[in-house]
């Protein structure tokens, strides 16, 4: 209460209820009605997280991706705000805990209302809440400038993870979800484990054989991805005037986002070929294509409209599905994945999610051109990717290669 009242802008930092100190209540609590007669001049109160994050938001979603921005901040939003997603109801309740109406003067109350969120990954929420308040601040949008940033919470900074921890089904709003399934495009990337060419034959042959037919429908497209090493998101846009059959080559120029739907630039924000020879198999998968297809669509849906990466995790994963029986009970249908079944009976070592599809292609085609620093470089190229990083995180070497191109490369489908 000194250091309050001894302060040059004490009139804003001063608590006249003074709760602040611990004694707002008892013969304490008539102080502040005596402090709030008429005339006197009330404090304003701090800027209230809710407020602080709403201008947040504003900025970021013209600095990010509109995929990237409904995925993240969605749900960091219906954790600031308390909402839980119910499952009976198929829809979001309000919780107890509300972050979103404390004040940032209030470190105490923030600590508390952030332990109690319940969200995936907190110290990734708290880092953006970090960010959120030092934006504000350098904007000017505090009431009071000496406002202490109540975000930096060492107990909520990130802990060291395991290999168990990190490959872990986890808890999201109430449901249980696997590993890939809450971590985006960019996590994925740098997950770099991959099938071997025996798994990868094992999981295609699957699909194509498979005693269903939305099974079957999806093998052409799972072929593919293991045949040119794309990121998933950027073969389901793409369309019959991409691919070139005089000159043997393929432009990946566009990805679909998984959430918003519409079409936008590839990862890299560059176009690039990705050429085949005339006798391989993945000209000969797109042949047999273009001869059935009645769509501009090279993966289309069955309504000729994009495929959606969810359903095509359904497929290769599995899905759980509750259902309400005649007599009014819920029951759980569980619905298996291609994958998920070849591992369970012991014919593939372990489950990896479909974006390594991309991660095996570069790491059985790179191992088969290793002594090749041309084809490395063509490799990285085609793929969207850095010959440093085939080297260092591929192919497990230090070494660096000089520049330039080949005409002729190793395919894994070649071997």
């Amino acid at each position: 209460m000194e250091a309050d009242l001894d302060h040059p802008e004490w009139e804003k930092l001063f608590d006249i209820t003074l709760a602040k100190y611990g004694l707002g209540g008892g013969k304490y609590a008539k102080l502040a009605d005596v402090l709030q007669l008429p005339g006197a001049k009330q404090p304003e109160p701090e800027t209230t997280v809710g407020e602080m994050w709403e201008a947040y938001l504003e900025w970021k979603k013209t600095v990010v991706e509109e995929t990237t921005f409904k995925e993240a901040f969605t749900t960091l939003s219906n954790a600031l705000y308390g909402k839980v997603w119910n499952r009976k109801t198929n829809d979001y309740s309000q919780s107890d805990s509300n972050l979103s109406i404390v004040h940032l003067d209030n470190k105490t109350k923030i600590a508390i209302a952030i332990g109690d969120v319940k969200i995936y990954r907190k110290p990734y929420f708290v880092a953006e809440l970090n960010r959120a308040f030092d934006f504000c601040k350098s904007k000017g949008m505090l009431v009071n400038p000496t406002t202490e940033n109540p975000f930096v919470l060492d107990k909520f900074s990130t802990p060291a993870v395991t290999t168990q921890q990190k490959y872990a089904s986890k808890i999201v709003n109430g449901e249980e979800k696997e590993w890939h399934e809450v971590l985006d495009e960019e996590e994925l990337e740098l997950d770099r484990r991959a099938f071997t060419k025996e798994e990868r034959d094992i999981i295609i042959k699957a699909f194509y054989e498979s005693t269903k037919s939305s099974d079957r429908v999806y093998a052409p497209l799972i072929e593919f991805y293991f045949l040119t090493g794309c990121r998933t998101s950027e073969a389901l846009p793409l369309t019959w005037r991409d691919v070139d059959f005089e000159r043997n080559l393929i432009r990946f120029s566009k990805s679909l986002g998984s959430s918003t739907r519409k079409v936008k630039d590839t990862k890299t924000g560059e176009a690039r070929f990705f050429y085949f020879s005339d006798n391989s198999r993945l000209k000969e998968l797109l042949l047999s294509l273009k001869i059935e297809s009645s769509s501009n669509l090279v993966f289309p849906n069955k309504k000729t409209k994009f495929m959606s990466s969810s359903v095509i995790r359904n497929h290769w994963l599995g899905y759980k599905q509750n259902r309400t029986s005649v007599d009014g009970t819920e029951v759980e249908y569980i619905y298996p994945g291609i994958v998920r079944q070849l591992v369970e009976e012991g014919k593939i070592s372990g489950y990896l999610s479909p974006y390594h599809t991309r991660h095996t292609y570069i790491t059985l085609t790179a191992e088969a051109n290793k002594h090749d620093n041309n084809a490395l470089l063509y490799i990285a190229t085609a793929c969207g990717n850095s010959v440093d990083v085939i080297l260092r995180h591929y192919l497990g070497l230090a070494e660096s290669v000089s520049k330039g191109y080949t005409t002729r490369i190793k395919r894994a489908d070649d071997q």
